[in-house]
């Protein structure tokens, strides 16, 4: 990839970061004819997301559930097999996966012609910023715009202490060299819920530790009591409303002292609480851009910052913090740069993907929202265990959940428990962008699925939720 970019002249747009959010906004520059050049403070593209966040995190869940899957398989539990990895071999399997990746986007950016400097962006002026590698080489870049795609870390308060070598971040985990017998997971946030989802799998006694009331408020009750249900099935114990008083790291395990008075010693502790925007260092104050607390940018519908010319995407400006959507925040910011506008419907309607075991994923409104919003709305499910292809696999846990209005049959939510959930998701996204009466639960009951799939859960919901009708 090219590694020099032109100062001698003012270039369209730089971005800073090369996550998907930056990535995002890059190609759809380049796409259009425009001058850009990218910046990364790591040294290889592909941003917290390739390197320390979703593909290494996503990669190690897989190997854990192809060994979980092995050794609960009647066919090799006959034959007296079993596989037993300790979690740096199963980590390993992220590796492989992280380079394609790299290869793959790196590639991106040469056949579009994109120059990338690698190294620390500050800005200068509100068009000009400065890049310094690790050298101390320092190159300055002019454009008429730029896009912040910097990402986040996660939030480390400063009464703990992370250098003890059994306290842990969602970063720095995935270098524990062995599986503990123990695990404490501070924060139940998506992170938390999915990291205690991946160590109960390896056979670990797993503490989850949540300062608020529910698992992952924002999904629809009905997900987030099957999700606290399927956990604690599984052996988790969750406890809610708890914020911690002070953590302590020892010789055999650490310490977890709650302000309810309550204690926990686990072999380790996974702190998943939180996460800090990546903006300092940034020169923002030179803009008057001042982060919130938790170092994230505010900015308008149109992901513009106070100064119009100045956008920022992804993790850096907060919820819903998701690579996915921070792909389209990206594309977006271009889109309006270049044109002055661009397609709400990039950013509308994004689907949650979280990966638990099972996973989940939603959609759309939540029957808590339509509830308050007085809509009249019915209910269509279908149980995995009673579908063919779930009964074949044995991933019968789950269900699918079809939330429509009860006159128009328009549908207003989807919402999936289970295997699979974060792929069968996009065929109700799919009817869900259509317009009008083409937005109908008609569509699945009048439509012929594969058999057996995942995907005829949709019919079966609708037929569901269809009989309730009178």
């Amino acid at each position: 990839m090219k590694e020099t970019a032109r100062m001698d002249k003012e270039h369209d747009l730089v971005v800073i970061g090369t996550g998907p959010g930056g990535e995002g906004a890059a190609m759809q520059a380049a796409k259009q004819g425009k001058s850009v050049v990218a910046v990364e403070r790591m040294p290889q593209i592909g941003g917290a997301c390739t390197h320390l966040g979703t593909i290494p995190s996503k990669s190690l869940r897989h190997a854990i559930f192809q060994m979980t899957e092995a050794n609960n398989n009647p066919l090799f539990r006959s034959a007296g097999l079993a596989v037993n990895l300790e979690f740096r071999d199963l980590r390993k399997a992220a590796k492989s996966v992280i380079d394609r990746q790299v290869e793959m986007r790196r590639g991106f950016y040469e056949r579009n012609d994109i120059p990338a400097l690698f190294g620390r962006a500050r800005f200068v002026d509100s068009h000009v910023i400065e890049v310094e590698d690790d050298g101390g080489i320092r190159q300055r870049l002019r454009a008429k715009a730029f896009v912040i795609a910097t990402g986040s870390r996660p939030y480390r308060p400063q009464d703990i202490d992370f250098d003890h070598p059994r306290i842990f971040d969602s970063d720095t985990i995935l270098n524990l060299d062995r599986s503990p017998h123990a695990i404490t997971i501070y924060g139940a946030g998506v992170v938390g819920c999915e990291y205690t989802s991946m160590f109960r799998n390896l056979e670990c006694k797993v503490n989850l530790v949540n300062t608020r009331s529910k698992l992952l408020e924002f999904l629809d009750d009905e997900i987030i009591d099957a999700l606290s249900y399927h956990m604690r099935e599984r052996g988790v114990l969750i406890r809610h409303n708890e914020v911690y008083e002070k953590i302590t790291g020892m010789d055999d395990g650490v310490v977890l002292a709650l302000k309810s008075g309550k204690q926990l010693k686990t072999d380790v502790l996974l702190w998943a609480n939180g996460r800090t925007g990546n903006t300092d260092d940034l020169g923002l104050e030179t803009l008057g851009l001042v982060p919130n607390q938790r170092g994230q940018l505010d900015v308008n519908e149109d992901f513009q910052t106070s100064l119009p010319h100045i956008y920022a995407v992804g993790d850096v400006i907060g919820f819903p913090a998701l690579a996915s959507a921070a792909y389209v925040q990206g594309r977006y910011a271009a889109s309006h740069f270049l044109h002055g506008k661009a397609e709400k419907s990039l950013v509308r309607d994004i689907p949650t993907g979280i990966y638990t075991s099972p996973e989940i994923s939603s959609l759309g409104r939540t029957e808590r929202e339509l509830t308050a919003e007085k809509v009249p709305y019915e209910i269509g499910h279908a149980q995995f265990k009673s579908l063919a292809r779930a009964q074949i696999t044995g991933q019968t846990v789950g269900m699918l959940k079809l939330l429509f209005h009860r006159e128009t049959l328009e549908i207003l939510g989807v919402h999936s428990f289970g295997a699979n959930s974060a792929e069968i998701i996009h065929i109700g996204q799919a009817i869900m962008a259509q317009k009008g009466a083409s937005n109908s639960l008609l569509y699945f009951i009048n439509t012929t699925f594969n058999y057996p799939t995942m995907a005829e859960a949709y019919r079966v919901a609708a037929l569901n939720g269809y009989n309730r009708l009178f």
